[in-house]
């Protein structure tokens, strides 16, 4: 089974850059019995079993960050950029719908013909754009869905925090170092304390990452061309279901207000973008229960998560609002990172959860 997973790493495919992983993609659930293969409209890499009325929807992405991994195997584990964040999860979904095909072909109850499973590669996942997911999202209207990012074999994925990215730009007259005040780069710092200060005191009684406002300085420059002197950030949030990025805007912008940034000569002006709510669902579903179960079938213990990070999930979860949950075979503590791996074990006990998950809904 990891053969597949294999092809898929070794094709470089960057955000925006998915055009051959999605051929690729295309051309092998064609070769696996899915009646209809097909790239959506947007890039999307689509495999459908089935004519049933009813839709599970199994939501992966096939884009990458950037940053080479040589595709290897070690110690029973197959490094690449993807294995786990997330074309891991996708070529687990594709071998499990694999495997589901051929027993409705078979002997699968009158019941599953009810059914339609819906395999989607998704474009620009790891972009702020999300694009694959939000043309996904007004295609098809699921009685199910499960999306494709590492939680571990034994993992249930039940929500994911939101998202707010912050770009301030601080700008005043060039002065001489010895004159009296702050300088722009001070100005910035300023607002960083500030944002610093505020999470510490919303997370003072909140004891849950997932539940806290966990911000990032993500990149800080100043430089001057002795005319002005100017200073550059970005922001990065992740934000509970009780704290969204519309209640963090205003906020900042308030604190912009009342402080003394701004004001006279100098200037700043800031720029909000990727907003995401976050998102997340109870484990009291069906198909929450089937992944209990199908975890238990393999000898191992389940484990309900809330991720502190976002995903596609945050996307299609409000829009469709049924029963939903993340899950895949990997370690997110590896995603994006030089040693991303997965085992190879983990991945073929991920399949035979996936196909008795997809059977226990179905049948």
């Amino acid at each position: 089974m990891i053969e597949l997973l294999e092809q898929c790493v070794r094709i470089p495919s960057l955000s925006g850059e998915e055009g051959a992983v999605a051929e690729f993609l295309r051309d092998q659930m064609a070769a696996r019995g899915f009646e209809r293969a097909f790239i959506d409209e947007v890039g999307n890499a689509v495999g459908i079993l089935g004519n049933g009325s009813r839709q599970l929807v199994m939501l992966g992405h096939m884009d990458t960050v950037g940053g080479e991994v040589p595709v290897r195997y070690e110690d029973g584990k197959l490094y690449g950029r993807g294995t786990v964040d997330a074309k891991g999860p996708l070529c687990a979904f594709i071998l499990a719908a694999e495997r589901v095909g051929k027993w409705l072909r078979a002997d699968a109850p009158p019941q599953a013909g009810e059914w339609q499973i819906v395999v989607i590669g998704a474009i620009q996942e790891e972009a702020l754009t999300s694009a694959g997911a939000r043309h996904v999202a007004r295609q098809y209207k699921p009685a199910l869905c499960i999306i494709g990012e590492p939680s571990g074999v034994n993992g249930i994925t039940l929500g994911y925090k939101g998202r707010l990215l912050v770009e301030a730009h601080f700008e005043m007259p060039a002065r001489h170092t010895a004159a009296p005040g702050p300088g722009v780069a001070e100005n910035a710092v300023q607002l960083w304390n500030w944002i610093e200060a505020r999470a510490r005191a919303y997370n003072a009684d909140k004891p849950r990452v997932f539940d806290q406002i966990t911000p990032s300085l993500r990149a800080i420059c100043s430089d001057t061309d002795d005319l002005s002197d100017w200073c550059d950030m970005l922001i990065g949030f992740r934000l509970p279901p009780e704290f969204g990025p519309d209640a963090m805007t205003k906020e900042i912008d308030q604190w912009l207000i009342a402080s003394p940034i701004g004001r006279g000569d100098d200037s700043v002006e800031v720029r909000h973008k990727g907003a995401e709510l976050a998102y997340r669902v109870s484990k009291d579903t069906p198909l929450a229960r089937a992944f209990v179960d199908a975890i238990r079938a393999e000898g191992l213990r389940p484990a309900f998560k809330h991720k502190t990070g976002t995903a596609d999930f945050n996307v299609v979860g409000p829009a469709w609002n049924v029963p939903i949950v993340a899950y895949g075979p990997g370690d997110s503590a590896l995603d994006h990172t030089p040693d991303e791996r997965v085992s190879i074990a983990e991945f073929e006990q991920s399949v035979r959860v996936l196909e008795r998950v997809i059977k226990t809904l179905i049948a």
